[in-house]
Parts: C-alpha cells; sequence; structure tokens
C-alpha cells in the first residue's frame, strides 16, 4: 500500500499525520493510534505490557531496550482511548530466509479494551508502517492453542506458518499465561500478497477449505470426554490435507485442570511437528466445526498447493 504526499492511504478510517497514525471506528471515536516516541510512553507501554501478561519484573522488556530498539527503526505504536494508553504493538528490524522484513514480537491489549477490534487495527498499522518503508514481510509467534489469537492470525490477517517451535521461550516464563509451556507458531504475513489483501477486504477464509475441516480425519482430534486424540501420524500425514483441533478456550482450562491442558500441548505439539516436518504448511483456522460448543480447527496442507 502506497500513501500518498498528501497523508492520506486508501483507507477512510485510517490517516497519517508526521507522527500519528489515527482510525476513528464508530464505536470508538476517541481511539488514536500513534507511534510512542518519549521515554514516558515507552514507560507506559511497559508498565502495559507487564500488566496484560502478568509477568515478573525480570519478564518485561526493559526501557533501554525499548529505547535502543525505536532508535534503530523499531515500531512503537501505542493505541489511546482519549489520554489512556490501551493497547501496544511493537516490531523490530529482521532478517528471515535471507529477506529483511520485520518480527512483531509484542501486542498486547488491556482486558477492558478486548473484543474492540483494537489489536486488529494495530496490526494494521504495522503492515502500513512497513509497507511505506518497502518492506512486504512481518512475522510473528503465538501460541497455537489460543483459539482467539488463531482466528485473528489466519482468519483475519490471512498469515501462514511453516515452523513450530517447542519452549520457544522456555518452558515457562512468569505469566500465568505460560504455566502450559511456551510453544509457538512462528507465521509469516505477506503484507502485499493476494491472500492478504482479500482478508482485509472481509474474505475470513476459503468456503472449500470449510468443507475440507467438515470432512478430514482430523491429526487431533477433539473427543467426548474434552480430551485430545491422535490418531496414527504416519498415515496422517501422507495425505495432502490434514486438520489439527484445539479447545475453544485453552486459558479456561488451564484454569480448572491444568493436566488436561498439557494433554493438549503435547498432543498437539507432536502433530504440528510432524506435519510440518513432513512438507506441511498452516493456511486455515476455523474457529468452531460443530456449533457454538465445538472446537475450533487448522487447516495444514502441503507446501505444493500452496
Amino acid at each position: 500500500m502506497r500513501i500518498s504526499p498528501c497523508g492520506i492511504n486508501s483507507r477512510p478510517d485510517v490517516y497519517w499525520t508526521p507522527k500519528t497514525l489515527v482510525r476513528i471506528p464508530a464505536s470508538k471515536p476517541n481511539l488514536v493510534i500513534r507511534e510512542l516516541d518519549s521515554i514516558p510512553d515507552l514507560l507506559r507501554a511497559l508498565h502495559l505490557e507487564k500488566d496484560v501478561w502478568g509477568l515478573h519484573d525480570a519478564d518485561v522488556t526493559p526501557l533501554t531496550t525499548a529505547i535502543a530498539s525505536r532508535a534503530a527503526g523499531a515500531f512503537w505504536l501505542g493505541a489511546f482511548d482519549d489520554a489512556d494508553l490501551v493497547g501496544i504493538a511493537y516490531a523490530f528490524p529482521s532478517l528471515h530466509n535471507g529477506r529483511f522484513g520485520f518480527h512483531s514480537h509484542l501486542l498486547a491489549v488491556r482486558p477492558s479494551h478486548r473484543g474492540t477490534g483494537i489489536g486488529y487495527r494495530l496490526k494494521l498499522v504495522q503492515r502500513d508502517r512497513a509497507l511505506a518503508l518497502g518492506v512486504g514481510e512481518i512475522t510473528w509467534t503465538f501460541d497455537p492453542l489460543r483459539s482467539r489469537n488463531a482466528h485473528l492470525n489466519f482468519g483475519r490477517l490471512g498469515v501462514i506458518s511453516d515452523k513450530y517451535i517447542a519452549d520457544f521461550y522456555g518452558p515457562q516464563t512468569s505469566s500465568p499465561l505460560h504455566v502450559n509451556s511456551t510453544d509457538r507458531l512462528w507465521v509469516t504475513w505477506q503484507l502485499g500478497s493476494r491472500r492478504v489483501g482479500q482478508r482485509l477486504q472481509g474474505g475470513e477464509f476459503r468456503p472449500e477449505a470449510l468443507d475440507a475441516l467438515k470432512h478430514l480425519e482430523p491429526l487431533v482430534r477433539f473427543n467426548g470426554d474434552s480430551r485430545p486424540v491422535l490418531p496414527d501420524v504416519a498415515t496422517a500425514v501422507s495425505r495432502q490435507r490434514v486438520a489439527i483441533e484445539i479447545p475453544g478456550d485453552i486459558g479456561c482450562i488451564e484454569q480448572e485442570n491444568l493436566p488436561l491442558a498439557r494433554e493438549w500441548r503435547v498432543a498437539t505439539r507432536t502433530a504440528f511437528t510432524a506435519a510440518l516436518e513432513s512438507g506441511f504448511i498452516v493456511k486455515e483456522f476455523c474457529r468452531t466445526i460443530r456449533g457454538h460448543q465445538g472446537p475450533g480447527a487448522y487447516l495444514l496442507e502441503k507446501a505444493a498447493e500452496v
């Protein structure tokens, strides 16, 4: 996406000023997204990071790192509801597979403002900033058991993934969200691709993908007792498409039955690792395939079909 000389881009709800990106959805008329360009701004961002993730001080991004990374070209973006900082996004320059890009390390929204689209809008601003610099790719990681994040990443933004990393940040951190290990999918957002363009126009997923999920035997299946079932992996990865189901709310399971949550971690770790090592790419995620109470499911396809 090009930014016109007057500073207006092609979407009417976003405009640039020299230091500010402003987005005015009807439900949040006072929401402003702008660069965090001062030490007080960055301090507020790090406090928000600590609060949202429930981190001990040792696991929060150091202020000196925030300052230095911003000076070296990192994006530090903040979403403000009037004067309140309610969301942040942090991405730093990266070199991935020989290509220059950005790696989005942090996205956080206060619980009071979740479900309002702030995280999605922060990602769009990251995209605008990267494209304005001639950069076509942003990467990041997320926990594949978090269905809300999977929907945002695959369904709305159009990422793909070919890498699963067990214990990316170690067995756990001080965050309550990391009690069940820190496994991550490494995702790639190809900013100028047709796929991403279609998602940003509202095409959440292809109809044939939904049809495939209904008819595939999952590599990990949600059993009637809420436990994961892992069928014969070798047989499953011999197909051209596979599905991996996950619970609708792993956070609730972690709070109420941590051993069960760990069963899901082990099963999905086994499935993703085997599939990606066999040449599959994670292409889609559907939050439910059996009604509102059912599991979500990933669709993976052999790379030749991507």
